[in-house]
């Protein structure tokens, strides 16, 4: 605001006499200096920029790599798997990579015989099922015209399901899907075979690995790594030898049963149920079970509910007897930490997560296990699982307030001093 005369005058009325009125900075100096910007500002702008699109380049790049880091994950935990299997040859003279071969072509050629084993027996159960079909749908119409007191024909549920609606969508569905069936097909076995090359380069090359890994550490550190390096060897060999170990329980048990019910290729399909309900985590009970109850409807329909009822009955005496224990003993962690790893596994990586969960969990408790410091447990009764008698003693002083100062067997008065007594006379 500029100086008037008014204010001139209150500001001369101010100032003592003798002294000399401060001068008034010029008009503008004041904002101009306010509004020059700080040097800094720019710098951090552009550094802030920088990095909000490093982050966003970075989370793109994450997102396309998901599958690529999921399978050389998958490839890790297989090379630790047949670890074991390659340091045995390569101890006893073979090289390293001829050892790993001979292992992947073990597990290769036994995975192919499988699969021609349950393709061909497929593909003449299918085949005896269509021809034998009419059989089974007449033998389906007359239970139902006696139980429901009905009066059904071959032909006209023939007819209701040739011209029906929902039959002609899904033959088109399955016509259009056609390419896309393929599409995944061909994805699968170029994923299959990503896998098996990061698995055989990281297990030929583990020595190599772990060098180049320890080179860039200090030598605590390197001691750290190697020694988590051993534990989860041993942790993953003993998952797969405890799910090993589940498969064979259930290809016997489902053995028994489909011998039990004369359901042919029996072997084949207890093979099937033993290692498809173990090695593929969430559905793999349903798909392995979805077989057996298929060859089983083409003897008797009766056999495929025995089947069911089985496979259900069996898959929770597996779940909740079976399972903790092999899995507690094996891997050598609690069956409740086994049980919430698969989960946590599954809601992060899905099936992959639900696999290498319980080994995952398991090198890592036992890699931490040594550095926590534990301490001797007292001798107290409450640790084994005893609880103190505290009711007792409260029961005991009701009971003497109930029965009164005078009755026999009454407690003492609360309060230390006995009752004075009087004199004999």
């Amino acid at each position: 605001m500029a100086p008037t005369e008014e204010t001139a005058q209150v500001t001369q009325d101010t100032v003592p006499p003798g002294t000399t009125p401060p001068a008034e900075p010029p008009a503008g100096a004041g904002a101009g200096h306010g509004a020059r910007m700080p040097r800094w500002l720019p710098r951090a702008m552009v550094l802030a920029l920088a990095l909000i699109a490093c982050f966003q380049l970075g989370s793109w790049a994450f997102h396309q790599l998901t599958g690529l880091l999921i399978n050389i994950l998958i490839a890790f935990f297989l090379a630790l798997a047949v670890e074991p299997a390659v340091s045995w040859m390569a101890a006893r003279g073979l090289r390293r990579g001829f050892a790993t071969f001979l292992v992947f072509l073990g597990v290769v050629i036994a995975s192919a015989g499988f699969v021609t084993l349950m393709g061909s027996m497929l593909a003449g159960q299918i085949v005896d099922m269509v021809e034998d079909f009419p059989d089974y749908l007449d033998k389906v119409i007359s239970w139902i015209n006696q139980t429901a007191h009905t009066d059904l024909s071959r032909v006209e549920v023939q007819d209701s399901l040739v011209h029906s609606d929902w039959l002609q969508k899904y033959v088109q569905n399955s016509a259009s899907g056609v390419l896309d069936v393929s599409a995944q097909v061909l994805g699968g076995l170029f994923q299959l075979l990503t896998i098996l090359l990061f698995s055989f380069y990281f297990a030929a090359d583990g020595p190599r690995l772990r060098r180049a890994l320890c080179s860039v550490l200090p030598p605590a550190k390197q001691a750290e790594v190697l020694r988590a390096w051993e534990i989860a060897v041993d942790k993953t060999g003993g998952y797969l030898y405890s799910r090993g170990l589940m498969a064979l329980i259930s290809g016997i048990a489902h053995y028994i049963l489909l011998q039990v019910l004369d359901v042919p290729y029996a072997p084949v399909l207890a093979v099937w149920v033993g290692l498809v309900s173990q090695f593929i985590p969430t559905i793999g009970t349903y798909l392995a079970g979805a077989l057996p109850m298929l060859i089983a409807f083409t003897v008797d329909p009766w056999y495929a509910l025995w089947v069911l009822i089985f496979v259900v009955v069996y898959q929770q005496f597996e779940n909740y007897v079976l399972q903790p224990k092999l899995t507690a003993k094996s891997v050598d962690i609690h069956p409740a930490v086994a049980f919430g790893s698969v989960i946590a596994g599954t809601a992060l990586l899905g099936a992959v997560g639900a696999l290498i969960a319980i080994p995952a969990v398991a090198t890592l408790q036992a890699f931490l296990g040594a550095y926590v410091k534990r301490y001797d447990v007292t001798d107290d009764p409450r640790v084994h699982g005893h609880r103190r008698q505290v009711g007792a003693p409260l029961l005991a002083r009701m009971r003497g307030a109930l029965r009164g100062p005078n009755r026999p067997g009454a407690p003492p008065e609360s309060g230390g001093a006995e009752p004075k007594r009087g004199r004999r006379r």
